[in-house]
């Protein structure tokens, strides 16, 4: 390593991530890249992460490695302690649940000189979600690694788990604002492409995130990116970017249509159905239904078609079915006729609803921080 390289200052949080502790720290410890120095923060832990943590204080090690205790404040103010305490020119972030490859920090330092006129104050690389043994961590793998697969050299987002800022600029910019309710990597990247800097992209650096698995854990996620993402757009309109558009959000505004339309098209069947069921009742169960309430139903029963087969395609074949016929892949190869009405395919629905549902709920309740100008938002 040249002996005049910048030091890089790698900075991960952990609030109850205690069995991931080891497996993160050890793969921080394992980079190629030197100079080095970790500094791991213990946001106010009560499952033993702390304690795990401590035994990796080494201050006067090859890599020194910085342990802080904190209170429970949050994600965005643990980075930015961390980053506080960092003496290096480069500011890493990852998180507690990521296995780092051990030339990450290399890779992105090799990109952090960037191209003629290039401003260069972030780099980030290429997440990979590994898969479990349930739907869940199935979808996501496959969903991220989409949306990587396509994502230009220039970007509009330096990753949470994958990136790394210049750390003059990091400090110009505000750093990380310990009110922001999650989505403090995008709130910082537009920060930093409002002030002329450039985020490059660079797949070479690459992390492994442990699987994502449980429906509830899942939702749970969503339900705070779509929260925090009010934030992000109350605070940075398109007006406000400069011609900036995101490039990372990929299905979830697909995902978010699918409860309206399936809430739809179950209102539609019993709108078309009730009065023939009511009159049916009040004429004691025969008779034959008026010329004018069989057309009404046969209206609804056509719209609600209609619905069914429009949320089948949003499903199946727009850029969200792209991801879902991978995920059933194994299941189209081994029912070529009827895979569509598998009980996979069932799960995979109900999956998707719940998803949609959380997406909602999280707008509902930033849609509330704006009001209450809570969670990094502003009163107007």
């Amino acid at each position: 390593m040249d002996e005049h390289a910048p030091l890089v200052t790698v900075t991960v949080c952990v609030r109850n991530g205690a069995k991931w502790v080891e497996g993160c720290m050890d793969s921080l410890l394992k980079q190629t890249w030197r100079p080095l120095e970790i500094v791991a923060v213990d946001d106010g832990s009560t499952d033993g992460s702390g304690e795990l943590l401590q035994a990796f204080h080494d201050p006067t090690g090859e890599v020194p490695v910085h342990v802080l205790r904190r209170p429970a404040e949050g994600l965005s103010a643990g980075r930015d302690a961390a980053a506080e305490a960092g003496n290096g020119e480069w500011i890493a972030i990852t998180d507690i649940d990521v296995r780092p490859m051990p030339d990450w920090i290399e890779a992105l330092m090799a990109a952090r000189l960037g191209l003629d006129n290039e401003d260069v104050t972030a780099v980030t690389g290429r997440t990979i979600f590994e898969e479990g043994d349930d739907l869940v961590s199935r979808l996501r793998s496959i969903e991220i690694e989409r949306k990587y697969r396509s994502r230009p050299r220039r970007t509009s987002l330096a990753n949470g788990p994958c990136s790394m800022f210049r750390s003059e600029a990091l400090r110009a910019t505000g750093g990380f604002d310990p009110s922001w309710y999650h989505a403090e990597d995008m709130e910082v990247s537009l920060r930093m492409l409002s002030s002329g800097g450039t985020i490059v992209y660079t797949p070479d650096a690459m992390v492994r995130h442990v699987p994502e698995e449980g429906r509830q854990r899942f939702v749970a996620k969503r339900r705070r990116d779509a929260r925090a993402h009010v934030r992000i757009m109350r605070r940075w309109p398109r007006r406000a970017r400069k011609g900036m558009a995101f490039d990372f959000l990929g299905t979830p505004l697909l995902v978010l249509t699918m409860m309206p339309l399936r809430v739809a098209s179950w209102v539609a069947f019993l709108a078309a159905l009730g009065p023939s069921i009511l009159w049916r009742v009040q004429q004691g169960g025969g008779g034959t239904l008026p010329v004018d309430l069989m057309a009404s139903t046969m209206t609804g029963l056509t719209v609600w078609a209609g619905l069914v087969f429009l949320s089948e395609c949003v499903m199946w074949g727009s850029a969200l079915g792209a991801v879902n016929r991978e995920v059933m892949a194994n299941v189209r190869r081994r029912n070529r006729l009827a895979w569509m009405v598998s009980k996979a395919a069932y799960s995979l629905r109900m999956l998707l609803l719940a998803w949609s549902w959380a997406l909602w709920t999280g707008l509902m309740l930033g849609a509330l921080d704006a009001l209450t100008g809570r969670n990094g938002h502003r009163r107007r």
